[in-house]
């Protein structure tokens, strides 16, 4: 049997991603805590609560399960609440809270990765009308200087948002997320202001820290035409990319804001970016569908011969890195891979997905792609938003009743990856044997 190992660049940062208020519990001041007080919102009715209890310490336990496991580096995000409780307000107890962590990760040999917001609004922004208000970008502004400052010199890489074109689809297109509308306007408006204030948060990390490194994390679909020989497939395709991937990277690129119907431009947020931080799960097959005007008539189905994970939720499909990387080259920036996991409580999925995914990674990077870093999401079972409890994405798993952790399979693979800094034909023997001949072909 062949006997190899995909070697890393020297310096590539491993870790895992999480968010406050998926970890930390005990978030009563966000829209997320209102939005789970409505009936309805979330599967089975399920509310965040202590989620993996790191308000109270449990950070620590998790934090020191990744450093052991080889992990040198871990993205987290500050709660916007916490900080700012009140617009005239602000908690420096919270600020002394998250230094301590940051002070933990650097003790671990942990590099910090931070994001400043992961969907969650302070109540009194929710209240104000959110990202639809022209207020919000200045309020953010005020936090993330104030964040900055605070922790500056223990944090170089900075995510200004996470996924604000997801963010976009959720709350404004689809409703899932708060608050739960669908209207096209509404989008557009949240979208600008989105875009003002990643451009506002850059601005101010530069300002205050000059070697810092600022962009945020887009959520990247891998969208494929279903058939290569049709042109309305194809352009189909060309829709959506431009409509989920493209709408913030664009304005970003040239400060031109175009959603549906609807144009700006925004000057403020050319040029606002330092690296590329990619968010990727899963691809669809797009066909052209002429009487869905409210999905871009479009359609999309699973790509053959992918394994969809238990819920139906993602499909483990390694090409759409592949093309998920090869998009990020095009800005000529160092590229992060933010987020990348499946939800998957038998764990049986997650080792093969993991080592596939991670096998298109090496090889962009072995293209000279500049990539720079891969964070799993995530270390433990979190609160996955609307979806609840109802998803396991962590490489531990976790009794929320008890808070007892339990290490997985695929913890050991990805331990085994961190420490060789390569993917080795032994480890991937030996946890995800399923694809070894896949990624060692004899």
């Amino acid at each position: 049997m062949p006997e190899a190992t995909y070697q890393f660049p020297e310096g590539f940062l491993w870790g895992t991603a999480t968010a406050a208020h998926q970890v930390e519990g005990q978030n009563t001041n966000n829209n997320w805590a209102a939005w789970e007080a409505e009936p309805g919102r979330i599967i089975n009715g399920d509310k965040a609560g202590l989620a993996c209890d790191w308000w109270n310490g449990r950070w620590e336990e998790d934090l020191k399960n990744a450093a052991r496991d080889g992990q040198n580096a871990h993205r987290f995000s500050v709660e916007w609440s916490r900080v700012m409780p009140a617009p005239d307000r602000w908690d420096e107890g919270a600020l002394d809270h998250y230094r301590e962590m940051l002070k933990g990760m650097r003790r671990l040999g942990l590099t910090p990765v931070v994001t400043l917001h992961h969907f969650t609004d302070p109540l009194w922004i929710y209240e104000m009308g959110g990202w639809e208000n022209n207020q919000t970008p200045i309020y953010f502004e005020k936090f993330v200087r104030k964040v900055v400052a605070a922790f500056k010199d223990e944090v170089k890489l900075w995510v200004t948002l996470n996924e604000p074109n997801g963010l976009v689809v959720n709350s404004y297109v689809e409703g899932s997320f708060p608050p739960g509308k669908k209207d096209f306007k509404a989008a557009f408006r949240a979208l600008k202001n989105l875009i003002r204030g990643h451009a506002v948060a850059w601005h101010a990390i530069h300002d205050l820290q000059a070697d810092a490194m600022a962009s945020y994390a887009l959520y990247y679909r891998a969208f494929f035409p279903k058939s290569n020989w049709s042109p309305l497939d194809a352009l189909a395709t060309k829709s959506l990319m431009g409509s989920v991937n493209e709408v913030f990277s664009n304005a970003i690129k040239d400060g031109q804001v175009k959603f549906a119907l609807f144009k700006d431009f925004i000057r403020e947020a050319v040029g606002t970016q330092d690296y590329v931080g990619i968010q990727y799960y899963s691809s669809d097959l797009v066909s052209f569908t002429p009487f869905k005007p409210g999905e871009l008539f479009t359609s999309r189905c699973c790509p053959p011969g992918a394994e969809m994970s238990e819920t139906g939720f993602i499909n483990s499909f390694p090409d759409g890195m592949t093309q998920a990387l090869k998009w990020a080259r095009q800005f000529r920036l160092p590229i992060y891979i933010t987020e990348n996991g499946v939800e998957d409580s038998k764990d049986t999925l997650r080792p093969s997905y993991l080592a596939q995914h991670l096998h298109k990674v090496w090889r962009a990077a072995n293209f000279n792609y500049q990539v720079k870093g891969y964070f799993h999401w995530s270390q433990v079972d979190n609160f996955e938003w609307e979806r609840g409890w109802s998803q396991r994405f962590g490489l531990w798993k976790l009794d929320k009743e008890t808070q007892k952790r339990t290490r997985r399979r695929s913890a050991d693979l990805y331990a085994a990856i961190c420490k060789e800094n390569g993917i080795s034909s032994e480890a991937v023997r030996k946890y995800a044997p399923e694809v070894f001949d896949i990624l060692f072909p004899s």
